[in-house]
């Protein structure tokens, strides 16, 4: 290597892939460099025509070349791997994985948690996006996988309309807030409705495990659908060693249908993790607390699953109502992010940090009771 290429090599190791979050060096992004060190040019190579970070790349690139060189040294020539480059990176992501394999299965040092509840309403999206952005905050590895395929509204709620970037049988995962995110509404036009069977839905949640490209995730938290259906069924099947997460609201009704989800998790041979109380009250400006959703759903949800399982089922967090936490659902702006002094913030962070101090997933085989 030429002293020219070992200076452009050095100042792009620099340069991060944003979609798979590794240097561009790395990843043999980088072709041929041609010229001397008084006018030479540099070949990026996306990984597809269409990548959708192509104009962000190329900025990156000059911005790296712009700290060793002047403007007038070099050029930056966008081009696109051959089939047999894009073959040997996809090799290199799998990293000794056979394609089309589930990485969370078994043996995985990733903590993979189910975020589910009986009924819809209750703010289960609202809390794993949050959940999930506080996680990354502190710097961990975070992925988050819509498997609410017919009421999906994580994209949304994080924000991004960015679609995954296929690389044949492979899928990279838009990132948003420092979170890696696959949802089926990113494959789907607009606000166009999903009206699949119990085959499909499986099939639907197995491509987002087997298919998409991860990489090392610390965390992996599923925003599961409501109730005990098809889909519960097959991440139970997918995901053995997943604990599970209740949430509830704190009204009585709400707090008995959660119960079901829990039970159902436990049936499958999960563990349960724990069960989050959300809109837990109003603080009002005397101080005093309004509990508009009335009191106790969360605590009598998390002693019917000890009484049910066998086991000490803790309610980990009680999330108040807040203006904040709405509206930033509805914006994109997850409220850990934009106010962390929130008190919703806070309880979500309490709760983040009790994922963080939980035990490493444990090998379990598969337990099916569910007709």
């Amino acid at each position: 290597m030429s002293e020219l290429e070992a200076r452009v090599q050095a100042a792009l190791s620099l340069v991060i892939d944003p979609e798979l979050r590794r240097p561009i060096t790395e990843l043999d992004m980088v072709g041929v460099i041609e010229g001397t060190e008084d006018h030479f040019s540099v070949e990026i190579k996306l990984t597809v025509s269409h990548c959708p970070q192509a104009v962000q790349i190329e900025q990156h690139v000059s911005e790296a070349l712009s700290k060793e060189f002047t403007a007038s040294q070099f050029q930056v020539k966008m081009g696109v791997m051959t089939p047999e480059e894009l073959d040997a990176l996809k090799v290199k992501l799998r990293d000794g994985r056979e394609p089309k394999s589930n990485p969370f299965a078994v043996g995985t040092s990733t903590k993979v948690f189910l975020i589910g509840s009986g009924k819809g309403g209750v703010g289960k999206s609202s809390l794993t996006v949050n959940l999930a952005v506080e996680l990354a905050k502190k710097g961990h590895e975070v992925g988050v996988l819509d498997a609410d395929i017919f009421g999906f509204s994580i994209p949304a709620q994080l924000g991004t309309t960015d679609r995954p970037t296929r690389l044949d049988d492979m899928i990279l995962p838009p990132i948003a807030h420092g979170v890696k995110v696959i949802s089926i509404g990113m494959f789907l036009p607009s606000n166009e409705p999903v009206a699949w069977r119990g085959p499909m839905l499986h099939k639907a949640v197995e491509q987002f495990l087997t298919e998409v490209h991860w990489g090392t995730l610390d965390y992996l938290l599923i925003d599961m659908p409501p109730g005990t259906g098809d889909v519960a069924i097959s991440v139970g099947q997918l995901l053995p060693n997943a604990k599970s997460i209740v949430v509830t609201t704190p009204q009585e009704a709400a707090s008995y249908v959660a119960q079901r989800s829990g039970s159902a998790s436990h049936k499958i041979g999960q563990e349960i993790f724990g069960v989050i109380e959300n809109m837990s009250g109003l603080k009002m400006s005397d101080g005093s607390i309004l509990e508009l959703f009335g009191s106790g759903g969360g605590k009598a949800a998390a002693d019917a699953l000890t009484d049910f399982s066998g086991t000490k089922v803790s309610l980990i967090g009680q999330v108040p109502l807040s203006v904040e936490l709405r509206t930033g659902s509805d914006s994109g702006n997850p409220v850990v992010h934009t106010n962390p002094k929130d008190p919703a913030s806070i309880e979500i962070a309490k709760i983040a940090q009790l994922l963080i101090e939980s035990k490493l997933p444990v090998n379990r085989t598969l337990k099916v009771d569910i007709a």
